[in-house]
């Protein structure tokens, strides 16, 4: 129960990977505010961790809507008490290369994956400054250090919150609150699930994923909450502004599928 008596938001954890991290927090004894846009798919993701004795509330909001945000950690706050472990995952991955991206998608990935990320930061840090400790872990990506083809704009956003997990660790680190982000390889997730199915070749493309890892497969979802548990927990009480690569040797690598 390393997470006992903590409080945490994950957001995007309706599904994937951000389902799996709110799991596992539950099950180590925190909290949980499970936020995700649309509350009824939450209600589901609570169910299942109330099943096994955790605890756990339903947050319906769009992380990149200020008011949304706001409210939304105020339930968590007023059903549970202060947030001591922030997890900004939520995010979107529309495919395409710049050129042939609309403008709609690039602004509302920025809006999700990077504005969300400030929003929920800004409405939780408050109360960290206040206890004098906390907890804040981006969900970055493999992307986000190296190129791969066909999704610049997620990979731009990634990219930018590595240096936003940089820049608030220098900030923060006094003030108790560790910053810290994870880069996962490809994981068999439904956001993998999704962006296979918009391939020209994606039975060639999920083969190319799995052998371009040194560990020769994609990652699991559960591989990637063990990180997110030790960095949200005590055991990592020296530990910020580092950027984890749970990537099965990617980013060590230099070739990379081609569709």
């Amino acid at each position: 129960m390393r997470l006992q008596n903590k409080v945490a938001l994950v957001t995007g954890a309706a599904r994937g990977i951000g389902h799996g991290i709110a799991v596992r927090f539950a099950k180590e004894g925190a909290k949980v505010g499970v936020l995700d846009l649309h509350e009824s798919a939450c209600q589901e993701v609570v169910d299942e961790i109330l099943a096994v004795g955790g605890q756990a509330i339903a947050l319906g909001a769009d992380v990149s809507d200020e008011q949304s945000v706001n409210q939304a950690v105020s339930r968590l706050k007023g059903r549970f008490g202060p947030i001591n472990v922030l997890v900004n995952n939520a995010a979107v991955m529309p495919a395409g290369r710049i050129h042939e991206l609309h403008p709609d998608d690039f602004d509302r990935c920025m809006a999700v994956n990077l504005r969300g990320a400030y929003l929920c930061n800004r409405a939780v840090i408050p109360d960290m400054l206040a206890m004098g400790q906390g907890s804040i872990i981006h969900m970055a990506s493999v992307t986000g250090i190296r190129g791969l083809p066909g999704i610049a704009a997620y990979s731009a956003t990634k990219g930018a919150l590595i240096a936003l997990t940089r820049a608030m660790s220098t900030d923060y680190a006094r003030l108790g609150i560790r910053v810290n982000s994870v880069s996962p390889g490809t994981i068999d997730s439904p956001m993998l699930h999704d962006f296979l199915a918009a391939q020209s070749r994606p039975d060639y493309l999920r083969q190319q994923f799995d052998e371009m890892h040194p560990i020769g497969r994609v990652g699991t979802i559960d591989e990637v909450a063990s990180v997110f548990v030790f960095l949200a927990s005590d055991e990592a009480s020296f530990v910020t502004g580092s950027n984890y690569e749970v990537d099965g040797g990617l980013a060590s690598k230099g070739e990379q599928p081609q569709d």
